[in-house]
């Protein structure tokens, strides 16, 4: 494989530098591996913290910034980071009214976070809420985690968490609002190709060139079953059904069609399409969307659909401002 790198052992580190040197709202902690933002806000709001491994750019380092998270840490690629890169970035983020940790459901990043939740108490007079992210229908339990998986529902968790913690609430009702989105959210992905890690240097798994693999999860994980490839309309509808038949609630929903790192943006529009298509065919009104790379696989062709159904609280909160380098909305739908 070709990558452009200087060498695996340094790719994080020269990432992390890069995007710190190119977006003057951020600043590095380079021996913790923390970015946060080069201007906190102001005292007295609750700070937002995430973090994981690399490789899902730009979550989560790029989400760092107005309306969203205040820190970031990172692990290697694929890799939970540990617990004193977490508490170093729960002391950026802390302006006095507590720290929330979002955190996706992999065995390694809930017990890191948790281990620094501990630390916190016992070390520093931060007050830490902890929301775990399980948002995949795919699998109850994978090689990385007990029970579902974290994956595409974390990106809108951290925008809605971050703008109710923008607007002044509580860190209770913070942590209450990212609960509520995280329950009412619900995911799954399919993979084209293969993830390649860097230090690796070729794939992680073997697919034929004419099938798919539908449930992957965003490290390579197996995902519910391989399939021949077809159309982007049987395969939208496929990984549709699951999720309308979890999906929590009633009303309209957010429609969240997420690239995995290696495909176009003209073929995610036409998933985005078919998806719609599915949603009219439910009677299920779209009100809000986002299509693009947000949680990614490196270098991985295919898709993930994520569903959030809305409330109008959620809804205002998703529509409120947010300024990061991997999300910017102006207050607007």
């Amino acid at each position: 494989m070709k990558n452009l790198m200087n060498t695996p052992q340094t790719i994080v580190d020269d990432a992390l530098a890069g995007m710190a040197a190119v977006h003057p709202s951020l600043q590095l902690d380079a021996e913790h591996r923390v970015i946060h933002r080069a201007h906190p806000k102001k005292e007295g709001l609750v700070g937002i913290i995430s973090g994981g491994g690399s490789g899902h750019e730009p979550l989560h380092a790029g989400f760092v910034g107005e309306g969203m998270l205040d820190a970031a840490c990172s692990g290697e690629v694929f890799t939970s980071p540990v617990p004193d890169q977490i508490m170093a970035a729960a002391k950026h983020a802390d302006r006095g009214a507590g720290v929330l940790f979002i955190v996706k459901n992999y065995t390694g990043d809930v017990m890191n976070f948790e281990m620094a939740a501990e630390l916190a108490a016992a070390e520093s007079d931060i007050e830490i809420e902890t929301v775990v992210i399980a948002d995949d229908v795919a699998v109850e339990d994978s090689t990385f985690t007990a029970g579902r998986r974290g994956v595409g529902a974390t990106v809108l968790v951290e925008k809605i968490a971050g703008a109710a913690a923008e607007r002044g609430d509580s860190l209770q009702q913070v942590a209450e609002i990212a609960r509520r989105a995280a329950e009412a959210s619900r995911s799954m992905g399919m993979a084209l190709t293969s993830v390649t890690v860097p230090a690796n240097g070729k794939p992680s798994f073997d697919l034929p060139s004419d099938e798919v693999e539908i449930g992957i999860g965003i490290h390579g994980e197996p995902g519910r079953h391989r399939e021949k490839l077809t159309s982007a309309a049987e395969i939208t509808r496929t990984l549709m059904d699951p999720l309308l038949a979890e999906l929590p609630g009633e009303g309209g929903v957010l429609l969240f069609v997420n690239g995995m790192g290696a495909t176009p943006l003209l073929e995610l529009y036409v998933v985005a399409k078919e998806a719609a298509a599915v949603l009219g065919e439910a009677g299920i009104p779209l009100q809000r969307s986002l299509v693009g790379d947000y949680i990614t696989s490196l270098d991985m062709a295919g898709c993930s659909i994520t569903l959030l159904r809305l409330d109008d609280d959620l809804a205002d909160l998703w529509d409120a401002p947010a300024s990061t380098p991997g999300l910017t909305m102006g207050g607007s739908r």
